[in-house]
């Protein structure tokens, strides 16, 4: 039996899902943490109940549904496109207090119109809104990770920098922390003067056998930590990010790019200026981005009420484009989010690539609201 009742409204919010054409999906509360802790991000990672079965694999209690429905697509072998709508409890640690509450929501998987779902899953979500908080003025702030991610390519930093400042994109915090070890790289120290001529002439065979020989003179198993050529590998790496320093001018327009933060009318041209003072050829996000702009003015969507903030992203890893939240005007509490996940399905086993965006409702934070 759940621990807390479902909101008086949920009548009304499945009825909404039904007249989207989504099919209602549930998925077992007890999941595979496999999935959760390598592609959900640390910030959930940190907050889920875990807990093994007899064989000793690791369970967790469901922390969201994204997941389990992606999951649920492949293990049923589903064509695409295919629309989902959820509603069940979820389980994780929550700053604001409780463990156990309930979340809604669509996944809207396989549709090629990217720009015309992205549209969609955010006007499915202001429109939903709209008839559980009748009267209520709501705000959206919306993020492009794939417009981060170009301005960082376009840098011509490595990639395991690269990496870093994607991984970190939505933590503004991380994100400074980041970019200021970039302005004042910090050598690495407390490696044997053996590694370090190793990495310095290269000698990526020689650095394998030698830690090979250290692993095996003390008795370190490689069957559970990582390989000697994935140890060398990682050394290797690590001495390069910790030599890569970005100059002046390209840490002064990451910062610039980082600062955007305007209406969403306003973003194309601003966009658009900002790559052009900075030389950047940001051609094909751009294009992705003015095309989404489009189809939200398609969709009817009202664009006064979105702001964009190039920094803007959520505590997820798997988000690979569009990212949003919905609040009502004023508050902080935000009651909707979402974003594109376009790589999650083919990390999770999918054969065929299947683009994918949705958001989720926490039912809880608009029960308050509507009672405001």
């Amino acid at each position: 039996m759940p621990l807390i009742n479902l909101p008086d409204f949920t009548d009304n919010l499945l009825a909404e899902f039904a007249a989207r054409g989504t099919e209602r999906v549930d998925t077992p509360i007890i999941q595979p943490a496999e999935p959760f802790l390598d592609m959900a991000g640390e910030d959930l990672r940190r907050r889920i109940f875990m807990t093994e079965n007899e064989t000793g694999a690791s369970l967790c209690l469901r922390p969201e549904f994204t997941i389990p429905v992606c999951l649920r697509h492949i293990e049923t072998a589903t064509g695409t496109p295919k629309r989902y709508s959820y509603l069940g409890e979820i389980f994780r640690q929550r700053r604001e207090g409780g463990n156990e509450f309930y979340q809604a929501g669509i996944e809207d998987l396989g549709d090629r119109d990217i720009a015309g779902a992205d549209a969609r899953a955010i006007g499915d979500a202001i429109g939903i809104l709209n008839r559980l908080l009748p009267g209520k003025p709501l705000s959206v702030t919306l993020g492009d990770q794939a417009v981060f991610e170009a301005v960082v390519q376009a840098l011509g930093l490595p990639s395991g920098w690269q990496k870093r400042l994607i991984h970190a994109f939505g933590n503004l915090t991380q994100l400074e922390t980041l970019l200021a070890r970039l302005a004042s790289p910090q050598p690495v120290v407390g490696l044997d003067r053996y590694v370090v001529d190793f990495l310095a002439r290269g000698d990526e065979q020689g650095l394998v056998n030698h830690i090979d020989n250290t692993m095996q003179a003390t008795g370190y198993s490689t069957n559970a930590s990582r390989s000697p050529l994935e140890i060398a590998r990682r050394l290797r790496e690590k001495l390069v990010l910790s030599t890569t320093h970005l100059d002046d001018v390209a840490f002064g327009v990451l910062e610039e790019f980082l600062s955007l933060s305007l209406p969403l009318a306003d973003a194309s041209s601003a966009l658009a200026g900002f790559a052009d003072a900075a030389g950047l050829k940001l051609g094909a996000a751009l294009e992705r981005f003015d095309a989404r702009i489009t189809a939200l003015a398609k969709a009817g969507v009202d664009a006064s009420q979105i702001e964009y903030g190039a920094a803007f992203g959520r505590p997820l890893d798997y988000y690979t484009g569009l990212t949003f939240e919905v609040t009502v005007q004023g508050s902080t509490e935000v009651l909707v989010g979402g974003g594109r996940f376009d790589r999650l399905l083919t990390l999770l086993g999918a054969k065929d690539h299947i683009p994918a965006v949705g958001f989720a409702l926490w039912l809880d934070r608009i029960e308050t609201a509507r009672a405001a």
